[in-house]
């Protein structure tokens, strides 16, 4: 494993990411984000494109989860999905290289167990995450032998479909992590500190913390919400 990705382990890693559809989508955005996450004590960045990437490296010197989010027509696979996101990713290259391992097939028909050997094949020295959405998918990944495994789309396939990964006191997670050879990134969902801080407890390599902290328009919603309430009840009475 290289120097920097040891960097993460035990550390906060902040998403610093917003597709074209969001109100901060811009590279330049994404730096300063990933700068303002720096700041705050994140040990390290996961982004979407070689360009966020190319312009996070600017503003921080922190290890990155790399990936780029495509939708294709014949498939639901869209984190990394093809060779052609793998390539893009390596001319500027992450620490980590994270993939969908749901099981779902990629463009073109293609398995994980196909895509992952490829990928191995073609740049047998980059570490690779698993990003999954149920404990099988996730031990799958890890016997295939991806370098980190992460519960990342627990909740957004079918499979998963109404699963979150703080259910049960995490009991997805700990599963995972009491099978998993290989070291286990937390993500998904984790949107209190208090939460952050448990996944670290039970014994997670580092924990992956997105929308809470990068997404304001989202963050905006619930206090948006109880004003509104608030404004609604003091109407009424």
């Amino acid at each position: 494993m290289s120097n920097q990705a040891e960097k993460l382990k035990g550390g906060l890693v902040v998403s610093c990411q917003a597709l074209p559809n969001e109100p901060l989508h811009s590279s330049f955005i994404m730096g300063r984000m990933a700068l303002a996450a720096a700041q705050g004590g994140a040990k390290g960045i996961r982004a979407n494109t070689k360009e966020d990437i190319a312009e996070i490296r600017k503003n921080v010197d922190l290890p990155i989860i790399g990936i780029v989010k495509r939708d294709y027509p014949d498939s639901k696979v869209y984190i990394t999905p093809t060779m052609k996101e793998v390539d893009e990713l390596m001319t500027a290259p992450p620490e980590i290289l994270a993939l969908d391992a749901t099981g779902a097939l990629r463009p073109g028909g293609v398995t994980l167990d196909a895509f992952y050997h490829a990928v191995r094949e073609k740049y047998p020295n980059q570490l690779l995450m698993a990003d999954c959405s149920t404990v099988e998918e996730a031990l799958y990944a890890d016997r295939l032998g991806f370098d980190f495994i992460g519960p990342t789309m627990v909740g957004y396939t079918e499979q998963s479909k109404g699963d979150l990964i703080a259910a049960d006191d995490f009991a997805i997670l700990r599963r995972i992590l009491s099978e998993a050879k290989h070291a286990v990134i937390a993500e998904g969902n984790i949107n209190t500190p208090e939460k952050a801080k448990r996944v670290m407890e039970l014994g997670c390599y580092c924990v992956v913390v997105g929308s809470i902290i990068t997404r304001p328009q989202l963050i905006t919603i619930p206090f948006a919400k109880a004003v509104a309430e608030a404004a609604a009840e003091k109407t009424e009475g």
